[in-house]
């Protein structure tokens, strides 16, 4: 059907060049005495109509070719297209513009330098500089678009992400009264500490639990394993405690993340989207998050750095309980848990004794003092 359209309308171009073609022979013959009838006598008229129709017929016949020419070239066209990304399209259209645009602007000013000598030579010299000029801006817009591409694609992405960024930071601040939320993970909710930390007030801020720890939780709680489904169990048990008894907000998160399987990698990423921070005692986890960006707080940490510091040359009355790794040493415990290692004093196992502190190893899993029997010390005490 396009085709008998587009035939019939070539023909009708056709009748319309072959009166105006047949007429301006008619008129120059005429013109010249080649042919002495005058115009719109009958003769002439008849020569027109005959002028007309076979300009109409030539039309007709040689039109299949003429659409099937155009089709192909559409065609071929459109498969190139079909090749080229949307976004190469979309970046090539806005360079050629922004390139016709600053061609529009020299040759203006080109037009204005012509259209003052005012001779039909510099007009038409004017007129191909103009060309020239819109050519080159053109294909030079399109070009470096295209080449600029990845640059203008991070920069689109970079203040499009910039701007959702302090929306939703906004959105957060807004609603969370300016604190950043708090993202428990499963390990310190097992460890039981941050139900006492949170009822000190020292943490401000809603607790967020996401819906992937509490299902991590409950397979835990259902393990067959004694020890696991005790720490399960258990951490269930300190959720439902900072629910019920403290006045701090808690929230449950129902976003996951079906592409990334770890709960680890979920966690962080939520306190990304969140804005938050995480609170944990998983050491892998906090390193993690230190090279991701992702504020930590590690319960770990803060248990150090309340226990009572104690330096090289000090000395404590301790109770030695076992041997220790290497020959003759002894360890002892203080009463917050960190671990002592005494030098020869694996005798004085289950014993008291007077030991001078020689160096201590702090870590983000703990501390470890070290010692040596107090001089002079001859027996346990």
């Amino acid at each position: 059907m396009l085709k008998k359209t587009f035939r019939w309308l070539l023909t009708a171009l056709g009748l319309i060049v072959g009166y105006f073609s047949t007429s301006a022979i008619m008129k120059t013959l005429i013109a010249k005495g080649i042919i002495n009838f005058p115009n719109h006598s009958f003769t002439f008229v008849i020569i027109i109509i005959i002028g007309i129709i076979i300009f109409g017929i030539i039309f007709y016949a040689i039109s299949p070719f003429i659409i099937n020419s155009v089709l192909k070239v559409t065609a071929g066209f459109e498969s190139a297209l079909q090749k080229i990304p949307t976004s190469d399209i979309v970046i090539g259209v806005g360079g050629l513009i922004i390139g016709l645009i600053i061609a529009f602007l020299l040759v203006g000013a080109i037009g204005r330098f012509f259209s003052a000598n005012g001779t039909p030579t510099v007009a038409i010299i004017g007129s191909s500089i103009s060309l020239v000029v819109e050519v080159i801006f053109g294909t030079l817009g399109v070009n470096v678009a295209l080449k600029k591409k990845e640059d203008l694609y991070n920069l689109f992405i970079g203040m499009r992400k910039s701007s959702k960024d302090k929306d939703k930071k906004g959105k957060l601040d807004s609603k969370h009264g300016g604190c950043k939320p708090k993202i428990l993970d499963t390990s310190v909710i097992i460890d039981g500490r941050i139900f006492d930390i949170l009822k000190t007030d020292f943490v401000e801020g809603p607790i967020v639990i996401p819906s992937f720890v509490l299902e991590e939780l409950r397979h835990i709680a259902d393990s067959s394993d004694d020890m696991k489904r005790t720490r399960g169990r258990r951490g269930l048990d300190i959720l439902n405690k900072i629910q019920k008894e403290l006045s701090i907000p808690v929230e449950i998160c129902e976003k996951d993340f079906d592409n990334i399987a770890e709960v680890d990698s979920k966690l962080l990423k939520l306190a990304q989207q969140m804005n938050g921070k995480v609170i944990t005692n998983d050491f892998n986890l906090n390193k993690v998050a230190e090279f991701q960006g992702v504020p930590v707080l590690n319960i770990n940490e803060l248990a150090n750095a309340v226990k009572p510091v104690v330096i090289p040359g000090e000395e404590m009355h301790i109770h030695i309980v076992k041997d220790g790794k290497e020959a003759g040493q002894g360890v002892a415990y203080l009463d917050d848990g960190t671990m002592i290692v005494v030098e020869g004093g694996r005798k004085y196992v289950g014993n008291e004794v007077d030991v001078v502190v020689t160096s201590v190893l702090q870590t983000a899993a703990g501390r470890m003092i070290f010692g040596k029997i107090k001089n002079g010390q001859d027996k346990a005490v």
